[in-house]
């Protein structure tokens, strides 16, 4: 619920936001639990599906047959602007990226992920939000939708951002990271950030407009090696500037929500944009540390 309610611009879950990519450590970091005991999921088998999660304000149970009473009535969604599905370009393409946004979200929070079946390729039941009750095309899985050039690349970016979180530790730490372990000279197992590169102090948390925030974590191999994340989350309508914070590390840009057929390159410089309702995913590794 922080997760959908940030992504659609709801205020004041700056914090919230923070808490969930951490595992959710103020639930489960107690009595030797690790980051794994936090089932981390945006949609699951009752309520909307992903697509319908950024199509609809409300839900849609009239074939259900109980007068569109069944079913959650808050569902912390959004259509972007129309209701159902629409042919206009952008509210399409503000869909999509919103979408893409929650799942990097997801992948990239510590514990552990679960996937609603069809999400990775745009399933929709046509806004019905209680469909256990339905042997129909409502709740049945269209494959046919995960053929479509849509579906294609939706499978594919869910499919390299999986690959990712398996590739870079500190998306799957195996620990509740603590800000006080240090590594590297300045660099922390973990570290939040504002888009100014500054940490975040108290105020900045509790600032209730606040709609940007970068999260650094970085875990050491048994080789030495140290693998460095940086998540930049923008949940505004505006795109922004986020100053990378010290100190100074050679990062490349692995994957960003707002595009995401770009492929890995050197950020140059100190700074970097970030779409609007988007978040990137930024790496240093090894030498570059």
């Amino acid at each position: 619920d922080d997760i959908r309610r940030f992504w659609k611009s709801d205020a004041g879950l700056r914090g919230a936001l923070a808490a969930r990519l951490h595992g959710s450590a103020d639930l489960f970091d107690h009595q030797r639990r690790r980051p794994w005991a936090s089932i981390n999921f945006i949609t699951a088998h009752d309520g909307f599906t992903l697509r319908d999660l950024v199509s609809y304000n409300d839900k849609h149970n009239e074939a259900n047959h109980e007068d569109n009473r069944d079913g959650a009535d808050d569902n912390h969604s959004f259509n972007w602007g129309a209701e159902g599905e629409s042919d206009d370009p952008g509210i399409a393409a503000t869909r999509a990226k919103v979408a893409r946004s929650m799942l990097m979200t997801l992948i990239c929070a510590h514990g552990t992920p679960m996937l609603l079946s069809g999400d990775e390729f745009g399933r929709s039941q046509r806004g019905n939000n209680n469909g256990y009750c339905q042997d129909s095309d409502i709740s049945w899985i269209a494959w046919a939708a995960a053929e479509s050039d849509e579906g294609r690349a939706l499978t594919k970016f869910t499919s390299r951002l999986i690959a990712l979180r398996a590739e870079h530790s500190p998306l799957r730490a195996d620990y509740f990271m603590k800000g006080d372990r240090e590594h590297a000279d300045g660099i922390t197992d973990i570290a939040w950030f504002d888009e100014k590169g500054e940490q975040m102090t108290p105020e900045a948390w509790h600032y209730n407009e606040g709609r940007l925030l970068a999260c650094r974590r970085a875990c050491r191999a048994d080789s030495g090696v140290i693998d460095a994340t940086l998540l930049l989350v923008n949940g505004s309508s505006d795109r922004h500037t986020f100053t990378l914070p010290a100190p100074r590390l050679a990062w490349r840009q692995l994957l960003a929500s707002a595009d995401p057929e770009a492929a890995e390159v050197a950020v140059d410089g100190q700074s970097i944009e970030v779409e609007s309702h988007s978040a990137m995913l930024l790496i240093a590794r090894d030498q570059d540390v």
